[in-house]
């Protein structure tokens, strides 16, 4: 049994964010906040099958597999006038605050491919969100450092951990989860709870390309571990976005 994602509109999502802390968006409410084709999301999805395995795991298992890339959105009138730019391949670094298991190293990984990162769609996607880190901070000028990180947890040693850092926060603004596509697999439950207080919720992302918002100062998150349906495996593919106005974080921070 799957507990269905609490889905909101798109008129209000600025104040459900602000309310909450958190909103799920549908697919088709994704693709019309950023102005991408969901025929864009199938185009974008061989992707997933070509992600080499993520070596820096500490607690030696084999079942993620991961590429990274870095960008800066620079503010113009509106989305339609703000900036994406790639920045130089750097690594992905947290400190051990935000991520116990991983925090404090550099971690080095295969950067995204050249095609998605010029890809018009993507440079739209990442701006719609960056205008909404924007409206949730209040400071519509702000330049927001900008992580990718696409995701294959598979099954590979029977079970697989979307986070094996447990329940935390990113040292961002916005986290932007997006779930690509689960593949025989069950658990995989995503769980939000207030970072101050008991309350919480927990759910099912089920549909591809539906998106989770989180404002990472009020909210800490975890997914729980996939198991295969049966013998042949199984997957769970995302897509996390992260937005930080501050630069990015570690020993070589800044813009």
């Amino acid at each position: 049994m799957t507990l269905t994602p609490p889905l909101t509109a798109l008129a209000v999502l600025d104040d459900r964010l602000e309310a909450t802390g958190s909103a799920v968006l549908e697919a088709d409410a994704l693709s019309r906040l950023a102005d991408v084709p969901p025929t864009t999301w199938a185009r974008w999805l061989p992707m997933w099958d070509d992600l080499p395995p993520d070596t820096c795991l500490r607690d030696g298992g084999r079942y993620r597999r991961r590429r990274h890339g870095c960008f800066v959105v620079s503010p113009g009138a509106g989305p339609a006038t703000s900036r994406l730019a790639a920045v130089p391949h750097r690594a992905h670094w947290q400190p051990v605050e935000y991520n116990a298991l991983h925090g404090g190293i550099e971690r080095w990984f295969e950067p995204l491919p050249q095609a998605l990162a010029q890809d018009p769609d993507w440079a739209r996607l990442l701006v719609a969100l960056a205008d909404r880190a924007a409206r949730l901070r209040h400071d519509p000028q702000a330049r927001w450092a900008v992580e990718a990180h696409p995701f294959r947890i598979d099954t590979t040693d029977g079970i697989g951990r979307p986070t094996p850092e447990g329940a935390h926060r990113d040292g961002v603004d916005l986290v932007v989860v997006i779930l690509v596509s689960r593949v025989g697999i069950k658990g995989g439950e995503t769980r939000v709870f207030d970072a101050l207080g008991p309350q919480g919720m927990r759910f099912t992302l089920g549909e591809p390309w539906s998106a989770l918002l989180l404002d990472d100062e009020r909210v800490i998150h975890e997914t729980t571990p996939i198991q295969p349906l049966d013998a042949t495996g199984g997957h769970r593919d995302t897509l996390v976005l992260t937005f930080r106005r501050h630069g990015f974080q570690g020993p070589a921070a800044g813009m």
